[in-house]
């Protein structure tokens, strides 16, 4: 029996945060594809897996995060789906332009919504747009 396009996209958003969850940054890069857009919050977009790698890079030298309560919706065509989490952090390393880092805990609600397409390799994420309050955050770490 296959699955419908719903629940493969729902199934491909739950294991890109289990991989997350896991810092399994190899795992999440094999849910995307190769020219993935993504949107940061409040920032640039940047375009193919290789920039999602170094990004990851990024924030595992400045962040250690889980995301909890994760809620996972997709249409039914199974082309968008979007997530609402909470992300607990740490703060540990002082990003360029953001308040120093001295190990701060954070908790942020988190909406993050996807693109899925299959491109001939089977369903793959597209796009990931995140948005969560910078200014909370920034508050929560003392900035």
């Amino acid at each position: 029996m296959t699955s419908s396009p719903q629940a493969t996209a729902l199934t491909l958003v739950q294991q890109y945060y289990a991989a997350f969850n896991a810092a399994d940054a190899p795992g999440m890069l094999a849910l995307l594809s190769e020219d993935v857009r993504h949107d940061i919050n409040e920032g640039e977009t940047q375009l193919g897996r290789d920039t999602f790698r170094a990004f990851l890079a990024k924030m595992d030298a400045h962040y250690r995060e889980q995301a909890a309560d994760v809620v996972v919706m997709a249409s039914a065509d199974g082309t968008r789906a979007a997530a609402e989490f909470i992300i607990h952090g740490e703060y540990l390393k002082t990003d360029a332009g953001l308040p120093e880092a001295a190990g701060q805990r954070y908790v942020l609600p988190v909406g993050a919504f996807f693109e899925v397409r299959d491109a001939g390799h089977g369903p793959q994420i597209a796009r990931v747009t995140n948005y969560y309050n910078l200014a909370d955050w920034t508050r929560q770490v003392g900035g």
